[in-house]
């Protein structure tokens, strides 16, 4: 009785680790089955990753290129936009150069050209010839108050600016004469001739040919010379003038040893500063260039 109550025992004990062992198999199974499963999801969840990754990448790729297109494309229209501009300032340099053209050519077309002809024994003014506008030069510029003196309008303001820029230095300059017509000229050459015979045409021009007949011309001396001209180049007057004239557009049109009259120190021409700058620095004299030259400052003589 004993013996079976003991198999008994050890009949239940064994079927007990059975099932305990079985039930522990059945857990761990299911264990092993879940994280297989949870495996597999973390697989598949890891291939769809790494298919969205390669998506990515693949769009990242087309952004790249789509941007590289683009900025190759902006480049181009930098390049474009560029060339461009430089077409528009190219051309508003055109525009702006033909404007400056018609301006200097409207400009020219209204200045007289006489103004910088060769005249003593070369060019010739007809006896209608007239400055379009002269004006009386006040009398404290004057020689002799007494006598109307004109001077061509465009030229009185450099005239004056000149003589009283002198007399701020402590130097006197008066107008001895200024504009004269043919037929004061006519006259004038008359006389001399009477008196001098011949020789009035070493210091006289003939009508049509003298430079005052611009209006642009003038004679000047001192009150230490008497209203004399004799002896204006031995003055401090003279030498001022060799020194600043230019300054004011006025050259001398005869100096020493040329080729139309006798010296004389006294007689200086309007000229424009432009030409009588460059003739200054140039150290020549107006009757020393060709007339195209000479025609070239026409259209900046008053500026």
């Amino acid at each position: 009785m004993q013996t079976k109550t003991t198999f008994f025992r050890l009949y239940y004990a064994t079927a007990g680790a059975g099932i305990v062992l079985l039930l522990v198999a059945l857990y761990l199974g299911f264990s092993l089955y879940q994280k297989h499963q949870a495996l597999a999801e973390t697989s598949a969840t890891l291939a769809e990753a790494q298919s969205e990754l390669a998506a990515l990448h693949e769009r990242f790729d087309t952004t790249l290129a789509a941007l590289e297109a683009a900025e190759e494309e902006n480049d181009d229209l930098r390049d474009d936009l560029r060339d461009e501009k430089n077409r528009n300032e190219d051309f508003e340099d055109q525009i702006q150069k033909i404007t400056g053209t018609v301006g200097q050519l409207d400009k020219l077309s209204k200045t007289d050209p006489e103004l910088l002809q060769k005249y003593s024994k070369v060019f010739f003014l007809n006896e209608h010839y007239m400055p379009e506008k002269l004006v009386a030069l006040a009398k404290k510029y004057l020689s002799d108050p007494a006598e109307p003196t004109f001077i061509h309008a465009e030229v009185e303001s450099f005239l004056e600016d000149m003589i009283d820029d002198a007399a701020d230095d402590d130097v006197e300059l008066k107008i001895v004469s200024a504009f004269r017509s043919f037929d004061t000229q006519a006259s004038l050459k008359g006389a001399y001739t009477v008196t001098y015979g011949s020789g009035a045409n070493a210091f006289s021009a003939d009508q049509g040919y003298s430079e005052h007949q611009l209006g642009t011309t003038i004679d000047l001396t001192t009150t230490n010379l008497g209203g004399g001209l004799d002896g204006f180049q031995n003055t401090p007057a003279y030498a001022w003038l060799t020194k600043n004239a230019y300054r004011y557009g006025f050259v001398l049109s005869y100096p020493e040893n040329n080729a139309y009259y006798i010296f004389e120190p006294w007689h200086w021409r309007f000229v424009g500063t432009d030409l009588a700058d460059d003739l200054h620095d140039d150290k020549k004299y107006f009757y020393d260039l060709d007339q195209r030259e000479i025609d070239t400052y026409l259209v900046s003589i008053f500026d």
